[in-house]
């Protein structure tokens, strides 16, 4: 009999070509879908008559491609449909609410928010031109459905057929230019991607090239003659069990070891796993990974990383989801199945954001857990801190929901532990009953910091100092101000206050800063701009001097790290470059000679020269850049000539005056022939 559609069906059919899929592989997966439903029917079905499967006890999905029709048969024992199931769920795809979707998008509907209809079957025009089925319901005779997409099918009662006892026979005859999903190692490659982990197996119908001996029966001294016969076997497709369906008692170490390979294409097993499931608003199952070593492309911005792989009810849905993990966790493997999950209509998008966020919250908690169990082994730690403290870092920077639990997991070595690394907990346990803060510095590397001014007062203390030398400590730190009731300290930032550990410091520091006030204020006034004041210093032991900055600008290291973007915004310059603070040792034997000069003569020009001179070396031990080399430079050779006697006092000293009077070198005050470089 004829049947004619009752929508608007060579619209909708265009709609699934041209729109809902961006590939055309996808009909395969909605199929097998298809098929791996009606085996759950006749499964669950037998549960109260077992009858049910007495005709056809095996359940099977199994491809059949055939080159010389030119067609792909997907064959299943499911339950298979009556003839009102065939006018129903196929024939009336009102019925599947597709009706609605059709009218929704009339009146100009968001695609994306149409919800899922059941349209899958419809998949397979993509690439045929003519589908038919058979099929065969144990409540119901023999029937097949047949239909060219142009408006109309055809439902017939036909005969038995033998070998097929109950189920569903999809026969597509493709395209002339759909022709490669008759290919084997295509198909093979569409199942392993999309239907890999279905629960029934999935057997592709393969052609075997075999050689036989023929003898030739009238002749007995004849040799025998060697021919080539193809053979047809079936081959399973999807051997590997969905392992996250199990309890995580019953699964061995070597079996998620295979599972990681198998996911990951990893040569090597993973470091640490995490096998949960999730109850309540969304339920879905997981099993997350950490690889031993990070990928050499690890922050490639322009690789995308495709490491969780989404499924429904074990049929792949992407494995693109940039909802589902954040970009900091981009090196975890796994995978999530849910039981249900709200898809557009072609099952490649997701949709409703809340459902997403409970499960990346989830996600994201189970992951942090994971590093927590790791970082109980020492040994193990510190080879995933290794490979992935970056993304760590990058955690504290992005989310501020865990940043907390992302501290605990930091590691830095420390002027009290320089070969292996050390937590804030860790550091709390050592630190002095008075003592409140926590001391940082961050650098370039450990052997320049150890020679650091910074540091000098509190090595000589034994306090504990943390070496932070990892470029994204500067970003990292931005965010942590404090852990655990103690303040996170940078000594390289003014507000540093040393004093606080012990009263009489206290009270002799303010005894320092009335003593040296004449010195911090020539010093400023000689300085200008460059700096913002002249203090004493309570952090240095043996240098004559450093350069702090402010508590919210840049410090000397991140002014390093910017200058080396190539590119960079240098508007943000202006506005990031803190001013400097230039913090003097009052016990160091040049601040002290600088203090008896300013004391006897304050307009005594040498003053003038030292505290340029010093300056400049004091910019460079601090971590920051002279502005200019030459002027600098020329100082430096100045003093050389001088010290070696090696100068002509009555040459023509013009030609090496410096531009700026406040840049004037160093020299002697009373003899008049070095007097005219001034």
């Amino acid at each position: 009999c004829t049947y004619f559609f009752q929508t608007e069906v060579n619209q909708l059919l265009s709609l699934i070509v041209n729109t809902f899929y961006k590939k055309k592989e996808i009909f395969l997966r909605e199929l097998i879908s298809n098929a791996s439903d009606a085996l759950d029917k006749v499964r669950y079905q037998s549960l109260s008559d077992p009858s049910v499967l007495s005709i056809e006890p095996d359940l099977y999905i199994h491809i059949i491609p055939c080159k010389a029709n030119n067609t792909l048969t997907i064959s299943d024992s499911g339950i298979g449909m009556t003839k009102m199931d065939l006018l129903n769920n196929i024939g009336t795809i009102a019925r599947s609410g597709t009706k609605k979707f059709v009218e929704a998008l009339n009146q100009g509907t968001d695609l994306s928010l149409i919800g899922q209809f059941g349209v899958g079957f419809y998949a397979s025009y993509l690439v045929s031109k003519k589908v038919v089925i058979y099929t065969k319901n144990t409540m119901d005779d023999y029937y097949s459905w047949e239909s060219l997409a142009g408006g109309s099918f055809n439902i017939t009662r036909i005969p038995p057929i033998q070998g097929f006892l109950r189920g569903t026979k999809v026969i597509l005859f493709l395209k002339d230019d759909q022709t490669e999903f008759l290919e084997e190692r295509r198909i093979k490659e569409i199942v392993k991607k999309h239907s890999e982990f279905i629960s029934y197996p999935i057997a592709l119908e393969i052609e075997k090239l075999i050689e036989k001996d023929v003898i030739d029966t009238k002749n007995i001294d004849s040799q025998s003659n060697k021919i080539k016969e193809v053979k047809r076997e079936l081959q399973v497709l999807n051997k590997q069990k969905p392992i996250w369906m199990k309890r995580p008692s019953d699964i061995s170490d070597e079996e998620y070891a295979s599972f990681y390979k198998t996911l990951s294409n990893d040569w090597e097993d993973h470091l640490a796993k995490k096998h949960f499931s999730v109850e309540g608003q969304v339920d879905f199952k997981a099993i997350l990974f950490v690889p031993r070593r990070a990928p050499y492309d690890l922050f490639d911005s322009k690789k995308g990383h495709n490491n969780i792989k989404l499924y429904v009810r074990r049929v792949f849905i992407m494995d693109n989801c940039e909802e589902l993990m954040p970009a900091y966790f981009n090196f975890i493997r796994g995978v999530v199945d849910s039981e249900d999950l709200p898809l557009n209509i072609s099952r490649e998008t997701l949709q409703q954001n809340k459902i997403l966020k409970v499960i990346r919250k989830n996600i994201i908690k189970k992951t942090i857990e994971m590093f927590y169990e790791i970082a109980r082994d020492k040994d193990v730690y510190g080879k995933f801190y290794e490979s992935f403290s970056k993304n760590l870092k990058l955690g504290v920077h992005e989310d501020s929901q865990n940043r907390a639990k992302f501290a605990d997991l930091l590691r830095f070595r420390s002027s009290k532990f320089q070969e292996e690394t050390v937590s804030f907990k860790d550091y709390i346990e050592r630190t002095y009953s008075k003592q409140k803060c926590i001391y940082y510095i961050i650098g370039e590397n450990v052997s320049t910091i150890n020679k650091s001014p910074f540091i000098e007062k509190l090595i000589d203390r034994d306090i504990e100092v943390l070496y932070m030398i990892d470029p994204l400590d500067e970003y990292c730190m931005q965010q942590i101000k404090d852990y655990d009731g103690y303040k996170l300290v940078c000594v390289t930032r003014e507000g540093l206050n040393l004093s606080e550990l012990d009263e009489k410091e206290n009270f002799k520091q303010e005894e320092l800063v009335r003593s040296f006030s004449s010195l911090c204020e020539v010093m400023k006034e000689i300085l200008g701009d460059q700096i913002e004041k002249v203090v004493i210093s309570e952090r240095i032991g043996r240098s004559p001097g450093c350069l702090v900055t402010g508590e919210f600008g840049w410090t000397a290291n991140m002014e390093r790290i910017m200058k080396a973007q190539a590119l960079r915004d240098t508007s943000m310059s202006n506005y990031m470059n803190s001013k400097k603070t230039f913090e003097i040792n009052p016990n160091n034997n040049i601040i002290l000679e600088l203090k008896r000069r300013v004391e006897l003569d304050r307009s005594d020009k040498m003053i003038r020269d030292l505290t340029y001179l010093l300056f400049d070396v004091t910019l460079i031990v601090s971590g920051f850049s002279v502005e200019n080399p030459r002027n600098f430079s020329d100082r430096v050779v100045r003093i050389l000539e001088l010290g070696l006697n090696i100068r002509d006092l009555g040459e023509d000293v013009e030609d090496v005056e410096l531009v700026e009077e406040k840049d004037r070198i160093l020299l002697p005050k009373k003899d008049p022939k070095l007097e005219k470089i001034d």
